[in-house]
């Protein structure tokens, strides 16, 4: 009974297993990863269907990227978040994503890139020893010697890479171009000394066709004079005032300071034609000039004269018998050099701070021993000096005068690498700071394209530039002083590419007004609309909307704009229907047309590139040129276009390039508005690849003020790329993500652009030699 009792509980325990198994526990859901749930649907719903190993549209399959490839894809995961975030893709037509799903996948691809390259030891990269560019030198030998010189008549034109000229890479000296170095050195020296006799006085004449008509009563011409000296400018002017014969009032100004005031003699009201009667008279003034550009403006004293320039005769024509001949200045002359009247030159007094022909070898070390600390942006050795002393030794052994000896010095400094190379040390890590002193050099070719001051110079010396708010202060001095007009020459020069306007020819036929003065003054007007944005500390978003600009009486006539009077520049307010921002700056306008009409993929391609950062790639080779038989209007080029964009090879790029180009299509070649060409209405729409369409460039702007975050980016990283002297490369992108992140934290500041960058692990630090061989590693990588 015992046993048939354990037995019957053994099976009743054997059973409780199975029916356990009826309900067993449910296994836990895996949970997706962040790119199958957020990046893997979009691809497949809305990419792959054009995107695979069979079809691989634009060269791109998504068959075998995953989110193991983030990485060793990383170009072609880029091509992806642009494309996503234009809304180029997926194109018109087809399905697309929800917004919100599109926003998902960009922002998680954004910080997986982010996190990937954070993940990386921190680099600086290494900026090549190189030599200053022709603009550097000039201010260089400005503010160290106290002389002007004319640069590209004394150097050759520097080659460019990455859109600048002050990239290392391509600062190569040629045995020709360090001959040039030696002639010029000789010539600075000489400049600024003056010890060598002036050569005999000539007369040069500026004639008619060379000088600029400001308005009806005054002409302006500009010169660099090659020695220091006395002038006689002379001016010419010709021509009967009207009814009453009173007397005029000439006043000669140089560089923009009223220099004399003269009486001109008229004659009782008379008809005359131009080529017979008219009566020409000169009036002159002496004046001490130091080498170096000047301007000579002449002007009759009046706000009667303060009028047009009236249109030339048509050839072969005169002016009619019954019209008076105004009197206006027509020309210049100057005679020279003459000796100074009033004693030494200005830049003689700086330098000679003692007496060579007394002081002897102690005063020519006294002379050199600042001035090569100067221009070698450190402080110098005894040995350095003694060289330079030694030399001038020589050349009084050889019998040159005293002063002439200490040019002998200044020359062989102007030659040493010291003064034309900016050279760093590397770092004995793997990567370290930068010295103060090579810091300061960095800051000053930044901001100034010139060497450090003296108080910069000083604050280096003394390793105080990195205790706290001393750099951000030198940095906001820097930025006050007349010399930050320098950003705006030659960053803003190339980066908006308006440095290259003196070689656009525009048809004469069509444009006779175009002249080398409106060439000028269309470069001007950007110029000093960045200066402004910079200097006032601006939004950098103002550069696609500001509501204002800088223009003179010409220039506003130029535009159509009224009430404005007198040859200097002003803040302007213009009319946000027509204009606003640079892309209706003449300067960029004119750059982007060809010489007989507008071209809207020119400047489509100009909008990508140089303000979005999204250059198109190069056309295919076999790819046929716009037929320009069929542009003969707005609308037939609009038309030829379209037919364009037809082959879907060029639709790839041509579908946003072109509809940016046509928001423009309202300025005519040389940047003027209209609302027609010929008979022909303008249409300035388009629809841009996401769908979204505009009809005027005022609402253009406001779509391109959409992709501010891509202006800010594409801004930092040209910037970042002339402050440093080097290309770009992925280890900078964490500064460049930083960067903007505390532009946008700061309403888009310009001023903090400028700071950040200063402030920024590139441009404080310098990869060390142990580096080397893991950063060519990494690079190489990337490139796949």
């Amino acid at each position: 009974m015992r046993f048939l009792c354990s037995l019957v509980l053994l099976s009743f325990l054997l059973l409780l297993p199975a029916r356990g198994q009826l309900a067993p526990a449910k296994k836990a859901t895996p949970v997706p990863s962040p790119f199958t749930a957020t990046v893997k649907p979009v691809l497949q719903t809305n990419c792959s269907m054009c995107h695979n190993a069979k079809l691989a549209s634009g060269g791109l399959s998504l068959d075998n990227l995953d989110a193991t490839t983030l990485e060793t894809q990383r170009i072609a995961w880029e091509r992806i978040v642009a494309k996503l975030k234009s809304g180029e893709m997926p194109p018109k037509g087809a399905p697309q994503p929800v917004p919100d799903k599109r926003t998902s996948v960009v922002e998680f691809l954004e910080k997986s890139f982010d996190a990937a390259d954070r993940s990386r030891p921190p680099d600086a990269g290494r900026v090549l020893a190189r030599r200053l560019n022709r603009a550097e030198y000039a201010n260089t030998i400005r503010d160290v010697l106290g002389v002007r010189i004319k640069a590209e008549e004394e150097l050759p034109a520097d080659d460019s890479i990455l859109g600048f000229d002050n990239i290392g890479e391509v600062l190569t000296v040629s045995p020709l171009l360090m001959q040039k170095y030696v002639y010029t050195a000789e010539k600075v020296a000489s400049l600024a000394i003056g010890a060598d006799p002036l050569p005999k006085p000539a007369v040069v004449e500026y004639k008619a066709e060379k000088v600029r008509r400001l308005d009806l009563g005054a002409t302006e011409h500009t010169d660099h004079l090659d020695y220091s000296a006395d002038y006689l400018v002379r001016v010419w002017v010709r021509g009967h005032l009207g009814p009453n014969g009173a007397p005029v009032s000439l006043r000669l100004l140089v560089d923009g300071q009223p220099v004399r005031t003269m009486d001109v003699p008229t004659k009782e009201n008379e008809t005359a034609t131009v080529a017979r009667d008219a009566q020409r008279s000169h009036h002159e003034a002496r004046v001490y000039l130091e080498a170096g550009p000047h301007s000579f403006r002449a002007e009759l004293v009046g706000d009667e004269f303060r009028k047009p320039v009236p249109p030339p005769p048509a050839p072969g024509g005169n002016q009619s018998a019954q019209q008076p001949l105004l009197i206006y200045p027509e020309k210049f002359d100057m005679q020279g050099p003459f000796p100074p009247a009033g004693g030494a030159r200005a830049s003689r007094s700086r330098i000679l701070t003692c007496d060579p022909a007394t002081g002897g070898p102690a005063c020519v070390r006294q002379i050199m021993t600042p001035l090569a600390r100067r221009a070698y942006r450190r402080p110098v050795t005894s040995a350095e000096v003694d060289k330079l002393v030694a030399i001038a030794g020589k050349a009084t052994a050889a019998g040159f005068k005293p002063d002439q000896a200490v040019q002998f010095a200044i020359q062989a400094m102007l030659v040493q690498p010291a003064f034309l190379f900016r050279i760093e040390r590397d770092p004995k890590g793997r990567m370290a700071p930068i010295s103060d002193i090579e810091l300061a050099s960095r800051l000053s070719y930044f901001l100034w394209s010139s060497a450090p001051d003296e108080e910069l110079l000083s604050l280096a010396e003394g390793n105080k530039l990195r205790k706290p708010g001393v750099l951000e202060g030198q940095v906001t001095r820097m930025l006050a002083d007349p010399k930050s007009i320098a950003l705006a020459e030659n960053f803003a020069g190339q980066w908006l590419e308006t440095r290259s306007l003196a070689a656009v020819k525009p048809d004469p036929v069509r444009f006779p007004m175009w002249n080398a003065a409106l060439a000028d003054d269309l470069q001007a007007e950007t110029k000093l609309f960045f200066d402004s944005l910079l200097r006032e500390n601006k939004p950098v978003s103002e550069f696609l909307t500001a509501d204002y600009t800088f223009l003179n009486a010409r220039l506003a006539r130029h535009y159509g704009i009224k009430g404005v009077t007198g040859p200097d520049f002003q803040r302007i307010p213009v009319d946000p229907a027509q204009r606003g921002g640079i892309l209706s700056h003449g300067s960029i306008l004119t750059l982007t047309s060809y010489p007989a009409r507008t071209s809207p993929v020119l400047r489509g391609k100009y909008i990508m590139d140089v303000i979005l950062g999204s250059p198109p790639p190069p056309p295919p080779a076999d790819v046929p040129a716009l037929d320009e038989s069929k542009a003969t209007s707005p609308a037939s080029l609009r038309e030829a276009l379209s037919l364009h964009r037809s082959d879907a090879v060029c639709a790839s790029c041509h579908s946003k390039m072109d509809p940016l180009g046509f928001g423009l299509e309202n300025y005519d070649p040389i940047g003027r508005w209209r609302i027609a060409d010929g008979k022909t209405p303008i249409e300035a729409g388009g629809t841009l690849p996401n769908g979204v369409t505009f009809t005027t460039p005022a609402e253009l702007r406001a779509l391109l003020l959409k992709d501010l975050p891509e202006f800010t980016r594409n801004l930092t990283e040209k910037m970042l790329t002339y402050a440093l002297g080097r290309g770009l490369e992925r280890f900078d992108r964490p500064a460049i993500r930083d960067i903007t992140s505390k532009m946008e934290k700061s309403e888009y500041r310009f001023q903090v652009l400028v700071r950040e960058i200063v402030t920024s692990l590139p441009f404080q630090n310098r990869r060390g030699q142990l580096a080397d061989t893991q950063a060519t590693a990494a690079i190489t990588r990337d490139t796949k």
